[in-house]
């Protein structure tokens, strides 16, 4: 366990923010946080969790899965927030049926995606994905997309042309490939094509390339939870992520504690690293800021 030495830890407000420690919301993400290889949450994470709620801190979820795959976190977390998930896009309240936010991709731009990915040299590399009224659409059943299906627990649809999907805005855009070197050439590429004030881009992990309306990012999904929802300052906030998908949020707490098991990049946002995933890391963390005070 060790604390993350970066630049932005110098800022007065985050410094007396963990001096402090007035955390009254916990956003946490999934893969890779709160859950490992074994795509559950551990017994020793549940308890730290619950005895942060015991002590009256509100705990929500913010994740790049899809609403449905998400829900079952969300309720073993106990939490009585909305659920954020694709990347903040969907902000829905399970207790209501409530969709707070909605922030698609056009089909304009979902289509320029399709038609890039699409290209002779990266179509037979690339699953893509569509995300449409929390239903997975794709061209066809690859490896790769039973893998991620099997693991999210969900039923993709397989339409042959994607194009015939796009009747709708889609939530989320995503490609995924096992070479990890390609995804990282494809985000470099489209990052000079379109501006962020077009789209959102990003990887939640090494093999997933993701697109979303330029609005959306878990930092801004915290923010409607905290300052919309809560009546919170930033300084109330604690985030916990390992990926790049999560920076956002991780600027934007009080308190961002990034697992030790997040690339060196992503650690270099928060103000703490926590243990791995495997370690356990979330109890840490928890324990560190906000079961001390």
């Amino acid at each position: 366990m060790q604390k993350a030495s970066v630049a932005h830890l110098a800022s007065a407000s985050r410094q007396e923010a963990i001096a402090a420690r007035d955390i009254q919301l916990l956003v946490l993400d999934i893969d890779g946080t709160i859950a490992g290889e074994s795509n559950q949450i551990r017994p020793p994470v549940l308890q730290a969790i619950e005895a942060a709620r015991a002590k009256g801190v509100r705990v929500a979820i913010a994740t790049g899965r899809m609403y449905r795959s998400a829900l079952r976190f969300h309720q073993a977390i106990a939490s009585d927030l909305p659920l954020c998930a694709y990347q903040g896009a969907l902000i829905k309240d399970p207790a209501t049926q409530n969709v707070l936010r909605h922030l698609p991709v056009s089909r304009q731009l979902a289509s320029q995606l399709l038609d890039y990915f699409e290209q002779s040299e990266l179509r037979n590399l690339l699953s893509v994905h569509f995300y449409i009224n929390d239903q997975l659409y794709v061209r066809e059943l690859t490896e790769e997309t039973k893998l991620y299906a099997q693991r999210c627990n969900i039923e993709p649809i397989a339409v042959g042309d994607l194009r015939n999907a796009l009747g709708e805005e889609p939530t989320k855009v995503l490609a995924l490939s096992d070479d990890s070197d390609l995804i990282a050439r494809l985000h470099g590429t489209l990052q000079q094509q379109y501006t962020p004030a077009e789209l959102y881009l990003t990887t939640s992990v090494a093999t997933f390339f993701e697109a979303a309306n330029p609005l959306v990012n878990k930092g801004t999904a915290v923010r409607y939870l905290a300052e919309e929802i809560l009546g919170l300052q930033p300084s109330n906030v604690m985030t916990v992520g390992d990926n790049f998908n999560d920076v956002e949020m991780l600027a934007y707490a009080g308190i961002g504690v990034a697992m030790g098991n997040a690339p060196e990049k992503v650690q270099d946002f928060a103000d703490w690293v926590a243990p791995s995933v495997d370690q356990d890391g979330v109890v840490a963390a928890i324990e560190e800021f906000i079961l001390s005070q």
